[in-house]
């Protein structure tokens, strides 16, 4: 059916008018996806708010300060009730085990930094839910991420948010474009988290003044390595710590205590000069530690490649992008080397310090706020 062009698009992009356009809302509980519902459901479209259970619901009652736990439930579905709109609980906990925990877990014991955030979006909210949204015949799904999609000449484009304070896209640069047509990041164009909470006053949201998720939701009081041994008994083995002219300093009781880049915590003493993680070889049950200078990196291999460009990936010898290594960290200049449609290698102009496998590697244009996708660290040099 051709598109009646005479109809204005609704805010959502929509040649029709918001009480005709189905919207499902991921809700975590949190100020943030329950300001965009109540924006939404303000504004006069058919909202379905949809809220996964990820793990355990008993455990997680006892548990603040994480998405999807059970209080954060009972307050998706406060604000569902509030502003009159229905809501789902999906059972998902098999799915994000199977998808996000399991493989987090071994990432740790193979000495990566595994970002399960990421693969929660790219695996579950963006993949299973996304369908549960288009299996309730919604014409797209609404998040509360801090990321902006605009319109360009070859259609949706992921963009970082105008507040560089709460940006997520290192986490969200796996959407793929696909993807990227059917979501909505209503919240990506606000100045700061001060305007969402203002939002949710002026909705009379009572979670308005909720705290927000610091830690992984499945990772209690962000201790990593008590979650490892849980899923994986026995699995951590002691080795040595050893520095990187192949003295033995020490012995550790698993590399999963420690993370490239760490210089505090090492079980080491009685040396004159500070000392870091520069490599874990899991093989040898070793954690080999050095000077400073050890942890710059230059050169990095990046496999599973999100590519979100106008043309295919590896097109082209080599791009000049910006990318970010680490959440925390601003953009630096690089040039990335396609290898294959999936696979590069990523050379920084200036050395990085901490590179660590199993972290992300996120592509920005130089020119503009555009995103153009990332892939992830598989291997340290």
């Amino acid at each position: 059916m051709a598109l009646d062009t005479d109809t204005p698009l609704n805010s959502l992009g929509f040649a029709k008018p918001p009480s005709d356009t189905r919207v499902v809302v991921a809700m975590s509980g949190g100020v943030d996806s329950s300001v965009v519902a109540a924006y939404l459901a303000d504004q006069g479209y058919d909202v379905v708010g949809v809220t996964l259970q990820l793990y355990d619901h008993g455990a997680a009652l006892a548990k603040k300060g994480a998405c999807c736990a059970g209080v954060d439930i009972h307050d998706a579905r406060r604000v569902a009730e509030e502003r009159g709109f229905p809501h789902y609980v999906l059972d998902y906990e098999n799915i994000f085990k199977d998808a996000v925990i399991d493989e987090f877990a071994d990432s740790y014991l193979a000495g990566a930094t595994p970002v399960p955030c990421i693969r929660c979006n790219e695996r579950v909210k963006f993949k299973d839910l996304l369908e549960t949204a288009r299996d309730l015949e919604a014409d797209c799904m609404a998040t509360g991420h801090y990321i902006q999609r605009k319109m360009g000449e070859n259609g949706a484009e992921l963009h970082s948010a105008e507040d560089a304070n709460r940006d997520q896209s290192y986490f969200l640069f796996s959407t793929t474009a696909e993807q990227l047509d059917y979501l909505r990041f209503p919240l990506g164009h606000l100045p700061s988290k001060d305007a969402t909470r203002e939002m949710a006053a002026q909705y009379g949201l009572a979670v308005a003044d909720k705290p927000d998720s610091q830690d992984i939701c499945f990772v209690p009081d962000g201790n990593y390595t008590s979650v490892i041994e849980k899923l994986r008994p026995g699995a951590a083995e002691p080795g040595e710590i050893v520095h990187a002219d192949g003295r033995v300093l020490g012995s550790h009781t698993g590399v999963i205590h420690y993370t490239i880049g760490q210089r505090r915590g090492l079980g080491i003493g009685g040396l004159t000069e500070p000392l870091y993680v520069v490599r874990l070889d899991v093989d040898k049950k070793q954690v080999i530690v050095g000077p400073k200078e050890l942890l710059a990196t230059r050169t990095i291999p990046v496999r599973e490649i999100n590519w979100l460009g106008d043309t295919p990936f590896d097109s082209r010898k080599e791009w000049t992008v910006m990318v970010k290594v680490r959440s925390t960290r601003p953009p630096r200049e690089a040039i990335i080397r396609p290898l294959s449609p999936t696979t590069a290698e990523v050379e920084l102009l200036t050395p990085e310090e901490g590179v660590s496998p199993g972290q992300a590697c996120v592509f920005y244009d130089t020119d503009s706020s555009r995103i153009f996708g990332g892939g992830w660290i598989w291997r340290g040099y």
